[in-house]
């Protein structure tokens, strides 16, 4: 909500709370491969969304965009939110289906009053869905790990960089070749390393918070960066324990 109202003061940011509770409702139950509820999941992408600074409209298509895959009734999103945010996911899930290759999404003419396209929508929470994935990519099996980083490095990383989206370019790019490469044996020490800090988290949060942190590790390039990442969350885990042992937190 924060980033969202950053981007755009002016917004009104009931209608993604309702989103939310939307895709925290149909989603319940699900989980994902690492154990985590699938809503984490749908509120990552949701998250970078609202980082690219797309607008409500886009960060509310973000959290329902797999909402296909639950009992939800068909013409529920577009009773509860309108036509427009309803054809966005729709025209994700086409995109996520493989109807349409990702590599069908080219671009196009920007609108003029500096609103996305549509088709600049659905590309940014196709990009943003697969860099969650990339980054929680250790959870699959070796074979199709390596059919996701190969596909995100041939197409869709050099989709977001003609896009203009640098960064997250940038880090498809690093964690499918994070994937294809083998880890040099720092990289593996420094990964051990982390993985003995989330033993002070909550048992059912540490696989999670185990790959987010060594997806946001492989994409430092050097070793100086790799430890002043380390020295970050060695300093934040305590804290970070802290809170996720609240029971609001864990609520939620």
């Amino acid at each position: 909500m924060a980033v969202v109202r950053a981007h755009h003061p002016e917004t009104d940011v009931s209608l993604i709370e309702h989103a939310h509770d939307e895709a925290a409702h149909w989603h319940e139950g699900q989980t994902r491969r690492s154990g985590d509820p699938y809503l984490t999941h749908c509120l990552a992408v949701a998250a970078i969304v609202a980082d690219l600074g797309m607008p409500p409209a886009v960060v509310c298509a973000a959290l329902l965009h797999d909402i296909g895959d639950t009992p939800c009734p068909q013409g529920r999103v577009v009773e509860h939110f309108g036509q427009d945010i309803a054809q966005l996911v729709s025209a994700v899930r086409t995109v996520m289906l493989g109807a349409i290759p990702p590599g069908r999404l080219t671009l196009e003419a920007a609108d003029p009053d500096g609103r996305p396209t549509r088709e600049e929508a659905v590309r940014a929470v196709c990009l943003a869905d697969r860099l969650h994935n990339m980054r929680t990519i250790a959870f699959l099996d070796p074979a199709k790990q390596h059919r996701k980083a190969r596909e995100t490095l041939d197409v869709l990383a050099p989709l977001a960089r003609a896009a203009g989206l640098t960064d997250v370019s940038r880090e498809l790019h690093d964690l499918s070749a994070a994937v294809l490469q083998p880890a040099s044996s720092a990289f593996a020490v420094t990964t051990r390393l982390l993985a003995l800090l989330t033993l002070l988290l909550p048992a059912p949060q540490r696989a999670r918070w185990r790959e987010e942190w060594r997806a946001e590790l492989a994409v430092l390039a050097t070793c100086r960066s790799r430890t002043r990442f380390i020295l970050r969350v060695l300093l934040g885990t305590p804290r970070l324990s802290v809170t996720l042992r609240r029971p609001a937190c864990q609520e939620r």
